[in-house]
C-alpha cells in the first residue's frame, strides 16, 4: 500500500517566490503534496507563479522589510490555505563592490531585506508555529555567510548574521516542536549569482538542486544544509586555522575572485532593479 508523501497538505510560505531558489522550491513541494503561498515585491510575476502551481495556492506582494506587509501576507496564507506549517526566508538581494564605494542606500538596502527581512518573517513563523507546537523555519543564508568575501562585505555580513540568528533562534526553540534550518548554497544560477566568479573545484549551483536540498531537509528535519555537500567537510578544519591561514585557503580555492571580480556588466540590471524595487 502507497503511503501518504510526509510534506502532502502541509502550508508552506515561501518569500521571494517570483523567480529563482523560490520558484524552483515552490514547484518541488507542490509536486511532494504540499500548498504553497508565495511573496514577492514583483506582485503580478508571484501570481504569475501561483497560477503555473495549480489550484490550491496562492500568490501576492510581500515586502519582506514591512511587519505589517509580512503579517498581512501570513495572515492571508492561513485564512487561504491553512496554518502555516513552513516558512521559507529566501528574500534577497547581492549588490556587489568594494565597501568603500558602496552607496548608503545599498547598504541600507542590503541589511533591511537579507537580515531585517528574514528576523521579521522569523519572529511572525515563531509565535504562531509555538502555540501550535509544530512547524520549521527555514532561512537561506550562504557559503558567504562562513566566508568573509571580498567584494561583498556587507552582504556577506547579513550571511553571516543569518547563520547566527538561525543558531540561536533554533536553541530558543528547543522542546517547543518547532525547528530550524539552516540553508548555505554556494553560488547559483539565477538573476542574483549572474556574473559570479567560480572557486576551483566548487561547480556552479542550479535551483532544482537547491530546492531539493531544502525538501529534503524539511522532510528530514534537518538544522543545515550545505551546498555543495562537500563544503560541510571543508569548512570546519579551515575555520580552526587563525586568519592569516583562513585567507591562505581561500586565494589558493580562488575563493576571494567569486564576488570581487563579478561580470559588472551582466550584474548591470539586476542590481539596478534590486535597488529599485527595495
Amino acid at each position: 500500500m502507497e503511503t501518504e508523501h510526509p510534506l502532502a497538505g502541509q502550508v508552506v510560505v515561501i518569500t521571494g517566490g517570483a523567480g529563482g531558489i523560490g520558484l524552483s522550491t515552490a514547484r518541488m513541494l507542490v509536486a511532494a503534496g504540499a500548498r504553497v503561498a508565495l511573496g514577492d515585491l514583483d506582485a503580478d510575476a508571484v501570481e504569475a507563479a501561483a497560477v503555473e502551481l495549480g489550484d490550491g495556492n496562492l500568490g501576492g506582494r510581500l515586502d519582506v522589510t514591512d511587519v505589517e506587509s509580512f503579517e498581512a501576507f501570513f495572515d492571508r496564507a492561513t485564512d487561504e490555505l491553512g496554518p502555516v506549517d513552513v516558512l521559507i526566508n529566501n528574500a534577497g538581494v547581492m549588490m556587489l563592490g568594494p565597501l568603500e564605494e558602496e552607496s548608503e542606500a545599498v547598504t541600507a538596502t542590503t541589511i533591511s531585506v537579507n537580515l531585517n527581512g528574514v528576523i521579521n518573517g522569523t519572529k511572525i513563523a515563531m509565535r504562531q508555529m509555538k502555540s501550535r507546537g509544530s512547524g520549521r523555519i527555514v532561512n537561506i543564508a550562504s557559503q558567504a555567510g562562513k566566508a568573509g568575501l571580498p567584494g561583498g562585505a556587507t552582504y556577506c555580513a547579513t550571511k553571516f548574521a543569518v547563520v547566527g540568528l538561525c543558531d540561536a533562534v533554533r536553541n530558543e526553540l528547543y522542546g517547543t516542536g518547532v525547528g530550524v534550518t539552516c540553508v548555505m548554497p554556494g553560488a547559483v544560477a539565477t538573476e542574483l549569482g549572474a556574473g559570479l566568479g567560480k572557486a576551483r573545484g566548487v561547480d556552479l549551483l542550479r535551483p532544482d538542486q537547491v530546492a531539493k536540498a531544502i525538501t529534503e531537509a524539511i522532510e528530514d528535519g534537518r538544522s543545515e544544509v550545505w551546498l555543495p555537500k562537500l563544503t560541510r567537510f571543508i569548512n570546519p578544519p579551515v575555520a580552526l586555522l587563525p586568519a592569516s591561514g583562513r585567507d591562505f585557503i581561500l586565494r589558493a580555492m580562488n575563493g576571494h575572485t567569486v564576488l570581487a571580480q563579478a561580470d559588472s556588466t551582466r550584474r548591470a540590471e539586476y542590481e539596478k532593479q534590486a535597488l529599485e524595487k527595495s
